[in-house]
């Protein structure tokens, strides 16, 4: 991924000299499960663990240079060890095949990167919560199709965020389960050259499962879980920050992203403060679905196994945690620092001299015993004054024998208190926070 993009913590995860550690970790562990199955020396592991050492970028770069002849990276790897450790490396891999290590390391690198993904969402959470507690009774204008339909609040928006964003956070605590699986089964995995009990002890001692069953890979329904929790948590971001675009826009400016000290909106217009934080995060919520359905693509491999999935992981493995941290920081941020507007909402809220009441009087023209369609005629001839000839709603009402007959002034006027549209925010913040307060 960019830098622009990239945070450091998430990018570390991804870097040459963090995959080497991860396969020395791995191929240390499985020379271990040897010793303690009797099939290696002690001697051996004892000498491999002194001299494996860490890695420095100057030893990438080693790696790489030998991998330019051998054409294969894990063998690169494993000859630079043997430069390293001497004789006792012979004992490294033994009756393991690439994908062992390949595979194994993944695993830890996704199990890394979506705890990182899982902090980020937290503090998420916890600026949404803030915000939707503080607009709790903030009245605004709901929309239907773009259009005034009744009003909710601010808070009310914001607590159905809250709740979707704890079905992402299920979704990935139950991909960071599926994904967090090795194998040390070897070629076509039959365990044919080491046995069962070393991919146990391998697993059990870096913090992950063995796959119950694996053919030369890990399957990758793991891995198209795992991306497609991602790419959903993105499309609920990019949810919410199409939201905000709608919120900023001139007309309605309800809502607006923080507009920092010296920052420019355009090279040709001063006045332009544009909401390019929430199109930036709708932009990267299309890379991550597009990963999601590379991983997909990589489940079907012929027979046992092939490499036509190690390319598409080689680039959707980094730029997908590394943009889902990204993404998540950057909301994280926009909400802490989000301007709202509560006059421009009530100011809203007014623009249709107050038809967004009409279901409030055509259910109190139902319980008087009306004909739902006849009361459904009386309110809507009433609302359409308002949009075809300018009359005010209320008094196009007020005005109405037919209505009259079955309404009083008073009973009109009560349709049009503004407390009855939040009047069970209590009981919804309840259900999604398990407070009200």
């Amino acid at each position: 991924m960019i830098p622009r993009y990239s945070r450091q913590e998430m990018s570390n995860l991804w870097s040459d000299v963090a995959r080497y550690r991860r396969w020395r970790d791995v191929e240390l562990a499985a020379l271990e499960g040897m010793v303690e199955a009797g099939l290696a020396p002690r001697e051996a592991l004892e000498d491999c663990v002194a001299r494996a050492g860490d890695f420095t970028p100057e030893d990438a770069a080693r790696i790489e240079d030998i991998e330019r002849t051998t054409k294969h990276d894990v063998i690169a790897f494993l000859t630079f060890m043997e430069e390293r450790v001497g004789p006792s490396a012979r004992w490294l891999h033994l009756g393991m095949t690439s994908s062992d290590v390949l595979d194994t390391a993944l695993a830890l690198t996704l199990r890394d990167a979506v705890d990182l993904i899982l902090q980020d969402l937290e503090r998420v959470r916890a600026a949404v919560e803030k915000r939707a507690f503080e607009h709790k009774h903030t009245l605004q204008m709901g929309r239907s199709h773009g259009i005034h339909a009744e009003p909710v609040t601010f808070g009310h928006k914001l607590a159905i965020w809250y709740d979707e964003l704890g079905r992402a956070r299920t979704r990935l605590l139950h991909a960071r389960e599926s994904i967090a699986v090795g194998k040390i089964s070897g070629a076509v995995g039959t365990f044919a050259h080491l046995p069962p009990a070393v991919e146990e002890r391998v697993c059990a001692k870096l913090g992950l499962k063995h796959a119950p069953a694996s053919s030369q890979v890990v399957q990758r329904d793991r891995h198209a879980e795992f991306f497609t929790a991602l790419a959903l948590l993105g499309a609920s971001i990019e949810k919410f920050a199409v939201e905000i675009r709608h919120l900023q826009r001139t007309e309605v400016r309800e809502a607006e992203e923080p507009f920092t000290a010296g920052q420019k909106g355009s090279s040709a217009m001063p006045h332009k403060r544009n909401p390019i934080l929430s199109e930036n995060l709708t932009g990267l919520a299309r890379l991550l679905r597009g990963y999601a359905v590379s991983a997909m693509e990589d489940v079907a491999l012929w027979h046992e196994r092939d490499i036509s999935h190690s390319s598409v992981e080689r680039v959707i493995g980094p730029d997908a945690t590394i943009l889902a941290d990204f993404m998540l920081v950057r909301f994280a941020r926009l909400m802490e620092d989000l301007r709202v507007y509560p006059e421009q909402m009530k100011k809203n809220l007014e623009l249709l001299g107050g038809v967004v009441n009409s279901q409030r009087l055509l259910l109190e023209l139902a319980r008087k015993g009306m004909d739902r369609q006849a009361a459904y005629v009386i309110v809507q001839r009433n609302a359409m004054k308002l949009y075809e000839q300018g009359v005010d709603f209320r008094q196009a009402l007020l005005a109405d024998a037919d209505l009259l007959k079955m309404m009083t002034p008073e009973e009109i006027n009560d349709c049009f208190s503004p407390g009855y549209h939040t009047r069970h925010m209590d009981d919804i913040f309840r259900r999604v926070f398990g407070r009200s307060e």
